[in-house]
């Protein structure tokens, strides 16, 4: 681009020629996670995608939208970037797979004061990499340099995602009945909710991005920034096979808000605390906040990132089939009868 075209604005503080070179630096990467159904370029005015509905009777389009929070806050005290673009891409595509979608493509949204192209060539590969893990498209996105919006090199992350499902296998928690059993999928960490208490403490601790980690090998920075499990390989297999009847992704709220939203009213779900495996930074967390376990799990996920509702004749083929991919499950509860206004989430301690 010509530089006397671009200088007004150059000297308003946006670089044009910048974003640029930043959508030349990510082609590759966004280009590895077309799927068959991307029918369009990165640049384009929007994405298009052509999905393949053989097989399905009924197409229903499911969507999800997301930020990374103030997680974010630490990605720049700690100068790492390559991981929040996986946290943005799992918060979509995990809620989708609630309802049994299949993600299909995803869009990101990255705003700055001024474009730093290293620093948002890191975030994007992240997405990149996350959309390869969940097998969706990137099909474009979004990057706005804002001058004074932001503070210096600092910047906010969006994005949102469509999948599909045929009508007939579309997974509501309806058909969820006393009996069933709950199988808990374990967590990276603290995934991407509950940061504003997580930088509060961390603050009240002295820890730096680069100490160890209490009860780790880890540094603060690795551990803190673990990007959030994206469950949609494993789940899917399962899915193929098994009569799942609800899924809840364990996000702001953590078990006492996000179980219910999946239950029939008329049941509870009683979860057995100590029957899975608690990572130290909860335990950390507790401690250092001066926090009771109850406190713990209804702003944490404390180790279970994703539950499944099963029948509990396939509770322990859907744990070790889960374990076989390579991540931890365990049986963590069952669902029994609610009694008029009760809590819908029981934890037994």
């Amino acid at each position: 681009m010509s530089s006397g075209r671009s200088k007004a604005y150059t000297e308003a503080g946006v670089d044009i020629n910048a974003g640029n070179a930043l959508v030349s630096r990510i082609k590759d990467v966004v280009a590895k996670t077309q799927t068959k159904g991307v029918i369009s370029d990165i640049g384009g005015f929007g994405g298009l995608f052509r999905p393949d509905l053989s097989g399905m009777e009924e197409p229903v389009l499911v969507s999800g939208t997301d930020g990374v929070g103030t997680k974010l806050k630490l990605a720049f005290e700690f100068d790492k970037h390559d991981t929040v673009g996986i946290d943005l891409v799992a918060m979509s595509v995990n809620d989708i797979l609630v309802q049994g979608a299949k993600p299909l493509f995803f869009l990101d949204y990255f705003a700055t004061g001024k474009l730093d192209v290293d620093k948002a060539q890191a975030v994007i590969a992240g997405v990149a990499e996350g959309c390869r893990q969940s097998a969706c498209a990137l099909l474009g996105g979004e990057t706005a340099e804002m001058p004074s919006m932001y503070a210096d090199g600092e910047y906010d992350l969006a994005g949102f995602c469509v999948g599909i499902v045929d009508n007939a296998r579309l997974i509501d928690g309806s058909t969820i009945s006393v009996g069933d059993k709950l199988i808990g999928i374990a967590s990276s960490g603290v995934h991407s909710n509950g940061f504003s208490l997580v930088r509060k403490l961390l603050a009240q601790s002295g820890l730096k991005g680069d100490d160890i980690f209490p009860g780790t090998d880890r540094t603060v920075k690795d551990v803190l920034l673990a990007p959030t499990i994206i469950y949609v390989e494993t789940v899917r297999h399962l899915l193929r096979d098994l009569p799942v009847k609800g899924m809840v992704h364990i996000t702001g709220g953590g078990f006492y808000d996000n179980i219910p939203r999946v239950l029939p009213q008329q049941v509870k779900a009683e979860i057995s605390f100590g029957s899975w495996e608690m990572l130290p930074v909860f335990s950390w967390l507790k401690e250092q906040g001066s926090l009771s376990w109850p406190e713990m799990l209804q702003i944490f996920n404390c180790g279970i990132g994703y539950v499944l509702v099963v029948p509990e004749a396939v509770a322990a083929e859907t744990r070790d089939r889960i374990i076989a991919t390579g991540h931890k499950a365990w049986e963590i509860g069952t669902i029994t009868r609610r009694k008029d206004d009760e809590e819908q989430v029981s934890v037994i301690f």
